[in-house]
């Protein structure tokens, strides 16, 4: 036990020091007065301490193992611990070597105090202090010290009053939650784990054993610091517990060889963004129990890592695994790690460009309003609508094409068509029944520039929107708590027709050495190359990745396809040994080829093309088709005939002029060999000639 300094303090043995023993003979027996029953008004009138110390809150998996736990005041580690919770064999050692009366005694042990007292009588000063562990409850409730007589009292009275409130198992708890074991570690959940990286609910004989000697002198027999103290301590303690029958010799032998822990293990901190923001949230709740899976959550948060390796040191990674069935989240991944750039930012939650991510729901749409069908054939062709005239991002035009072959090359022309047709209104608002957060320039109204990106939205929205289409339509909030219960909202789109959109995108071509088929996904590349994301189910997970830089710089040469997608795939087959089935096509599904359609779904028609003024397709008059001309070098003239002007014309399907009104085109000479020469009117239109271009006669 600790004694009290002073600068007076008596020599052993002397006068004074015997008479200060005398004195703390009277207070010893007073409080043995007590215990047998003299004082209990004077234990009734006792003025406790709060009998629930702070702990630190731990945030726990589904499964209720620790994702990360966070410090009381002053930095220390305390973790609420309970008798239940811990191996019976250490809390055996504990009685036998703190106080073997523990259970028949009322916070005071008699038989202790009086050898207490007589050692102190005959050397002069305190050699043991006599305390039960119920006085070492009320010494650490209250932070007092050890050496004082007065001090002493004040432990006498307050664990007789415990004794009267609380049971020996409330009692145990708190000796085991607030017990000092070196440093700033506090009680027995906290010393294991940081010793040993375990809980104490199984240990070795030798770890038990050091836990029950460490509290004594927490810090001269730190194992870390002072190697020789703990050994020596764990070899008595080890041998009284042979001597109490809790261990056999065998045991007590094996476990002195035991080496002692020479370094203190660090505290998990799995999940650090997500962990963060629900303790900023509830900083006094003493558990949080996520949905998440620490094993998964950890192999993914090393995959992160691995995917920046040899990336500029700039970028980050974002990672969400969702069961889509639930709603619960599984794992989720802020970042690429702490200690790269903008690595504290949760890039879940961050704003961004989600590119061409949102086609596939406004596929769905279209398909729900009537508008196209998956085998409805849409143009590709240079349109401008009105002063929006986007372009394909390669710079390419297809023409004429099926709405499924259409998402699955993630056109631009005909997702903006589409999207115009379904109002980009409807849009934005479907993107919110999702559950997901849109944020639009300038809170400006929504134009046609939202189907290609030109909104935020954060991978956290943009799951939402997946696990929808996922669900079949339905939306179901995600949520991180095991208590929560999310409710399922209204019906955003019909089951066929999410189910068709899955259908399309689970016949992507997946990455080298994936099968096809088995998981429904779309990527997408965001203006300037700033966000590269993949988003992708099967028939129970919802997975997103998004890779970039946190600070909006762009990163040449990264596409969703090559850089996204491999990760995303890498990521589902961390969730299990195989996928889940997608599911089955709903009954009411239309499956027919293009021909068996009704005749306005064959070829989709932007509504009000049905009000236009009919006018002939155009026709190239000039040059005729199979035409073979000599231009040495001479711009070639294209002639119009009929069609709605402005005219787009293309070669090999680039575009080398748009938004002409003549019906004489002047072009650029092409290159020798065969051409195709198409012409585009401004409803859609075209008519196409293969020529041949010489210069030499």
């Amino acid at each position: 036990m600790r004694r009290h300094a002073s600068h007076r303090r008596q020599k052993p043995g002397s006068r004074a020091g015997r008479l200060g023993a005398l004195a703390g003979v009277v207070l010893m027996l007073a409080g043995l007065v007590s215990a047998l029953g003299c004082g209990r008004a004077w234990v009734a009138r006792t003025e406790l301490p709060a009998l629930t110390p702070v702990t630190s809150t731990e945030v726990l998996d589904a499964e209720g193992r620790l994702l990360r736990a966070f410090t009381v005041e002053d930095g220390r580690w305390r973790l609420a611990a309970d008798p239940s919770g811990v191996d019976p064999r250490l809390i055996d050692m504990l009685i036998a070597y703190e106080d073997k009366r523990f259970y028949s005694h009322h916070g005071i042990d008699p038989l202790a105090m009086l050898r207490a007292t007589a050692q102190a009588v005959r050397h002069g000063e305190i050699i043991s202090g006599g305390s039960t562990l119920t006085m070492q409850v009320a010494r650490l409730l209250e932070e007092s010290g050890t050496g004082s007589w007065r001090g002493k009292l004040r432990q006498i009275r307050v664990a007789l009053a415990l004794e009267a409130q609380l049971s020996k198992a409330d009692i145990l708890s708190l000796y085991l939650t607030l017990a000092p074991y070196g440093g700033n570690i506090e009680g027995v959940r906290a010393a294991a784990r940081i010793w040993f990286d375990k809980e104490p609910e199984r240990l070795t004989p030798a770890q038990a054993a050091l836990l029950v000697v460490l509290p004594q002198s927490p810090e001269s027999r730190r194992p870390d610091r002072h190697p020789e103290a703990a050994k020596a301590a764990r070899a008595a303690a080890l041998a009284r517990f042979v001597r109490a029958g809790i261990i056999t010799q065998d045991d007590a032998d094996a476990a002195v060889r035991e080496p002692l822990p020479r370094k203190r293990h660090v505290f998990p901190a799995l999940a650090p963004h997500l962990t963060a923001r629900l303790y900023r949230a509830a900083p006094d709740l003493p558990v949080l129990h996520t949905t998440i899976k620490a094993s998964l959550q950890a192999s993914l948060e090393r995959l992160a890592e691995q995917a920046l390796a040899g990336r500029d040191p700039q970028s980050s990674v974002a990672i969400m695994v969702a069961d889509h069935q639930s709603g619960a989240v599984l794992a989720t991944v802020g970042s690429g790690g702490w200690d790269r750039a903008g690595g504290f930012i949760d890039m879940t939650r961050a704003l961004r460009s989600p590119g061409s991510t949102l086609k596939p729901l406004i596929y769905a749409l279209a398909f729900d309003e009537g508008l196209a069908h998956p085998e409805t054939l849409v143009d590709d062709r240079p349109t401008a609508f009105g002063s929006y005239a986007p372009q394909n991002f390669d710079g390419m035009y297809r023409g004429e094409l099926r709405a499924s072959e259409a998402l699955q090359l993630s056109l631009n022309i005909p997702a903006v068509a589409l999207t115009k047709a379904i109002g980009p209104t409807r849009l934005i608002a479907a993107l919110r029944q999702c559950g997901a957060q849109t944020a639009l320039p300038g809170n400006e109204a929504p134009g046609l520039a939202v189907a290609l990106g030109g909104l935020g939205m954060s991978l956290e929205g943009l799951m939402q929107v997946y696990m929808t289409l996922a669900r079949g339509g339905t939306p179901l909030p995600l949520h991180y708590l095991v208590q929560e219960t999310p409710r399922e909202s209204r019906e955003v789109v019909s089951a066929a027709n999410a189910w068709q959109v899955g259908h399309i995108l689970a016949g992507l071509i997946p990455p080298e050495g994936q099968p096809i088929g088995k998981i429904a996904y779309k990527t997408g590349t965001s203006y300037g190359h700033r966000d590269t994301w993949a988003l992708g189910f099967d028939g129970r997970y919802t997975v997103g990745i998004w890779l970039g830089r946190p600070d909006g710089t762009p990163v040449p040469g990264a596409f969703g396809a090559d850089v996204a997608a491999p990760l995303l795939f890498d990521v589902f087959q961390r969730i299990a040994q195989q996928t889940t089935p997608l599911p089955p096509p709903p009954p009411d599904v239309l499956l027919v080829e293009n021909a068996a359609l009704p005749a306005p779904l064959q070829r989709f028609r932007p509504r009000e093309s049905a009000f236009a003024t009919q006018v002939n397709a155009p026709k190239i008059t000039f040059p005729p088709d199979g035409a073979t001309l000599l231009l040495d070098d001479a711009p070639l003239t294209v002639r119009v005939q009929d069609g709605g002007p402005p005219f787009a014309v293309l070669i090999d399907g680039k575009p080398v002029i748009i938004g002409v009104h003549r019906r004489e085109i002047p072009l650029p000479s092409p290159p020798d060999g065969r051409t195709f020469l198409s012409v585009i009117d401004a409803t859609g239109r075209s008519d196409r000639v293969q020529i041949g271009i010489t210069t030499a006669p």
